[in-house]
């Protein structure tokens, strides 16, 4: 088993979940939300996912300055210094970058586990054997590890991960990443057999991923890097937000990630979804004998199938003749879209924008 001392956890929560919309909001993004009706946000439940699994004390929370309140909020249990505000945004490399250099300042030993906020996980026992698994790994060979999802059907809103034949350990070196292929190239990826999807979630050292950064990434690494001095200060808030006007908007995947040939992925079957988009979330949902997922107390639905109905408990809501949309009604805005159109909600928030409808984003 690994040293728990030296296990960190850095959880994203700076993004606005634009595929999510109109639940997810830019003054309360979906993770911070109770999307799944458990009574806790998925911010929460990524939280105490990672609880037997490091220190509650080595669990740090990147976000955005704005949302700053709302994870003190909803994860009392963090100190300050455990939660990275940012000043702009900035992609997931400046985010890694930050967090990796202010966790290696106090840990030279470090191995980080990079965690979305707003993911799930259904079988916890699973998943904690894998990340254990990959933390082993990480401290003992100079790797870049990432989860691979093994798929369950050919999916256009997910990136992949093709990865070589020969296995060490359970692991696989990383021949290529595909961001978002269409429906046509996902079905061929599906069929080859040797694609993953990307989840997300990284495993490293905290000085094998500020190396990779000064290497690929060196204008990231060296505003970063400039802000040492500060890290743990009360001049910290002001150094990053000197260092993040430095930084490219670039994800960790196009900038580190394609680039580094010391890349591995474990393939995992933890009962996976990003929860990105609604149609994932109608798959974790629980359905009716005619396959109708519903949030509402009153809603109603004559002669539907696979649906799903997002409502608030006190609004009736009827559905008539309807098979295979998404109908989400909630105070100020009602979107209907058929299921397999999910992907342009993003488009449709941007074009709300240039319509300066921003007061409904």
């Amino acid at each position: 088993m690994p040293n728990k001392k030296n296990i960190y956890v850095a959880i994203m929560a700076g993004g606005i979940g634009s595929r999510f919309w109109p639940y997810s909001r830019i003054h309360k993004p979906k993770q911070f939300l109770d999307v799944l009706n458990t009574g806790k946000t998925l911010i929460q439940i990524t939280f105490e996912r990672f609880k037997d699994i490091c220190p509650t004390e080595n669990i740090y929370v990147v976000t955005n300055e704005d949302y700053v309140d709302l994870v003190k909020e909803q994860l009392p249990e963090l100190g300050v210094e455990q939660i990275l505000a940012e000043p702009i945004k900035r992609n997931t490399a400046p985010c890694i970058a930050y967090v990796s250099q202010k966790i290696y300042k106090q840990n030279k030993l470090a191995t980080i586990i990079v965690s979305p906020s707003d993911h799930l996980v259904l079988n916890q026992k699973e998943f904690e054997r894998i990340i254990n698994k990959s933390v082993d790994h990480a401290e003992e060979s100079d790797v870049l590890i990432t989860m691979g999802i093994k798929p369950t059907r050919p999916d256009s809103g997910y990136g992949y991960i093709q990865h070589e034949d020969i296995e060490e350990e359970g692991f696989y070196k990383v021949k290529a990443f595909t961001e978002k292929p269409d429906m046509e190239l996902a079905k061929t990826f599906i069929k080859s057999g040797d694609f993953l999807w990307n989840s997300g979630t990284f495993v490293w050292r905290a000085s094998q991923i500020n190396e990779a950064m000064e290497k690929y990434l060196p204008e990231v690494y060296d505003a970063l890097a400039d802000c040492e001095t500060s890290f743990y200060t009360e001049n910290e808030a002001k150094a990053i937000s000197t260092a993040y006007t430095r930084c490219t908007s670039i994800s960790i995947d196009y900038g580190v990630m394609e680039k580094a040939d010391n890349v591995y992925v474990i393939p995992a079957d933890y009962g996976w979804s990003d929860i990105g988009t609604w149609a994932s979330l109608y798959e974790v949902y629980e359905k009716d004998y005619l396959k109708n997922a519903v949030k509402g107390d009153t809603v109603q639905i004559h002669d539907g199938s696979d649906n799903l109905i997002v409502a608030p408990n006190d609004k009736l809501v009827v559905v008539n003749g309807l098979k295979n949309f998404c109908v989400i009604d909630t105070k100020d805005v009602l979107l209907i879209f058929e299921k397999e159109r999910e992907q342009e909600v993003k488009k449709i928030t941007a074009d709300l924008k240039n319509k300066k409808l921003d007061k409904f984003l």
